[in-house]
């Protein structure tokens, strides 16, 4: 396939504002391609050379893209960045000055009718790996190398993928669909893809066994060390009764901490870490390397565990706000000595070359009290059965004077579902029935223009939204203008401008068009009053069977919406499917009017 085609797709895919466009426009685009191209096609839809875990960075700023962009079209860098502030897309600048030059230059650009995808790749992989002297320059010659030999569709898209300001609104799910519906004749089939993309955290590899071995050789693919797991994830009940009632009498108990959800790879010397949404984040955590090779006894292992910053002189555990401080990529020793990790290890998945991923929970947790020794940097969490809902809120109130959130508890039979969210893991915080106490994770969807002294900061409110699993939709809960810092409306707004669009997302679903839409990809944290229901907003809607007087508008289609929500944090270590999801905040709202 020439790359000049797959832009053809990359524009249908950024004009849609349909999923299931979304999924249709893909399908043709894989059963277009060829087979050895599958893998490449599915890295550069995400916008990289390579999967999430891996760290290839195509790594080139704006000055240095506008400088390939200049010298490809003959135009002076400074002009490309006067245009660049007035559009405020590099891609939008390249198709610009590309289709300009080639009026010009008619016989300019005409190779790019034959460059094939491989090409775009291989060379946008090859400024990933340069480094070493003059890296700056020969990235730059590179790029221009290929926006040389695109047209203007293709410069457009092109340009964007070293800056990461990929356009196409396509999440992880809807590809799998995608891939469901090319191969496998129908999109619903997705879930036969899902567990293997929950082990390998590839869509790349995904994609490439299911054309090259079918069915079966995706559904072969196991756990690697090295490669990340997708997380399990917790659903929330706050009533330890019901917990131990829906586990048959008994239940395991963690503490949960408020830390980085960190992943430790071991194999023989050699240490990797990954964060919750698949980072590698190794070079930032020198302490926690020491802790894995001088603790864990095994030649590999695959750890889950949460990260905390710890005050050595008080023997205090930080705040989250402090720990957030050690995702940095300099000054890291520095930083480690200032504020030290410990990692409190919950789970193993893999031990000396065999998955534990289809083990009983209780017989993982003797596996972690074997292989992880001592209680220095990592802290092996076994966790304790208990069988009463006395001992469960002994552990729960201990766990509250200790200044955390409140417990995991865990069936004990369940088994480790990467990826899955679902009630074999139950978050237990402090709530009071009729008072919304947990927080909702939620996505910015767009924000609208503000009023006085809001106006300066370009926003007055924000659309957020959550995440519905079922639809892999952004659905819509409150807009929310309080809880934020003059520098925080600052910041939103200057991190929004670069995401911004001009239509909805496809994979957005709203009744409310605010003043400027965005790449559902900022992620905060919302403290509200109540969940309430909503003839307004799109989370869960549908026809409402509660009484009249409980809702707003009398019966009809109804959402759940939050009342007096604010704002509480930036959540920089989430992905935008990571948010709150439809099902979670539903049960929220059903907590509130427990008895």
């Amino acid at each position: 396939m020439t790359f000049s085609i797959l832009a053809e797709y990359f524009e249908e895919l950024e004009q849609t504002s349909s999923r299931l466009s979304l999924i249709s426009i893909l399908a043709a685009l894989f059963k277009e391609a060829r087979k050895d191209e599958i893998k490449e096609i599915s890295y550069l839809i995400q916008g990289r050379v390579a999967p999430f875990y891996e760290a290839t960075e195509i790594g080139m700023a704006e000055k240095n893209v506008a400088s390939a962009i200049a010298r490809s079209y003959e135009v002076d860098r400074e002009e490309v960045l006067k245009l660049y502030g007035k559009l405020g897309d590099m891609g939008l600048v390249a198709q610009h000055l590309s289709l300009k030059f080639k009026i010009s230059n008619p016989p300019a650009g005409r190779a790019g009718l034959k460059l094939g995808v491989k090409d775009v790749f291989d060379t946008l992989r090859q400024i990933a790996k340069t480094t070493g002297k003059g890296t700056v320059e020969k990235k730059i010659s590179l790029l221009c190398s290929l926006l040389e030999k695109v047209d203007g569709v293709g410069a457009k898209h092109l340009s964007r993928i070293p800056l990461g300001t990929n356009r196409l609104g396509v999440g992880d799910p809807t590809v799998l669909d995608a891939f469901a519906e090319a191969k496998l004749g129908d999109r619903k089939k997705r879930k036969l893809l899902e567990d293997a993309y929950n082990k390998v955290s590839d869509l790349g590899l995904i994609g490439e066994t299911l054309w090259e071995k079918g069915l079966e050789g995706v559904q072969k693919l196991d756990v690697t060390v090295g490669r990340p797991i997708r997380s399990q994830l917790a659903e929330r009940i706050n009533d330890p009764e019901a917990i131990l009632e829906k586990y048959g009498g008994e239940a395991h108990v963690q503490l949960k901490w408020d830390g980085f959800r960190t992943q430790l790879h071991k194999k023989g010397q050699t240490v990797r870490i990954f964060s919750r949404n698949l980072e590698e984040t190794t070079h930032m955590f020198p302490e926690l390397i020491e802790g894995v090779l001088k603790q864990v006894k095994a030649n590999s292992v695959i750890l889950d565990a949460e990260a905390i910053a710890y005050n050595p002189e008080s023997e205090e555990f930080l705040p989250f706000q402090e720990t957030t401080k050690r995702r940095r990529k300099y000054q890291v020793e520095e930083m480690a000595k200032e504020l030290p990790l410990k990692a409190f290890v919950f789970d193993v998945m893999f031990v000396d070359g065999k998955s534990l991923m289809d083990t009983s929970l209780r017989e993982r947790m003797k596996v972690l009290e074997e292989i992880v020794k001592a209680d220095e940097i990592l802290i092996p969490q076994p966790g304790e059965f208990v069988k009463t809902t006395e001992r469960l809120n002994v552990l729960f109130q201990d766990a509250l004077t200790k200044g955390l959130e409140g417990v995991l508890v865990k069936r004990p039979d369940s088994l480790y579902e990467a990826g899955a969210r679902n009630f074999n893991w139950i978050k237990l915080k402090k709530h009071s029935n009729g008072e919304l106490k947990d927080t909702i994770d939620c996505v910015i969807l767009g924000y609208i223009f503000g009023r006085g002294k809001r106006a300066e900061f370009g926003a007055g409110a924000l659309l957020v939204g959550v995440y519905d699993k079922e639809t892999d939709e952004f659905v819509t809960v409150s807009k929310i203008g309080t809880g934020l810092t003059d520098e925080e409306w600052r910041e939103i707004h200057a991190r929004a401008d670069k995401i911004k669009l001009d239509h909805k997302p496809a994979r957005v679903n709203s009744l409310i068009t605010p003043s400027v839409w965005v790449k559902p990809e900022i992620m905060i944290e919302i403290l509200a009053d109540e969940i309430t229901r909503s003839p307004l907003h799109t989370a869960g809607m549908e026809e409402s069977s509660l009484p009249a007087a409980r809702l707003p508008d009398g019966q009809g289609r109804q959402g759940y919406a939050l009342r007096f929500p604010r704002m509480t944090r930036f959540k920089e270590d989430r992905e935008p499917e990571d948010a709150t999801t439809v099902k979670e905040l539903i049960e929220m709202y059903n907590l509130q009017y427990k008895k």
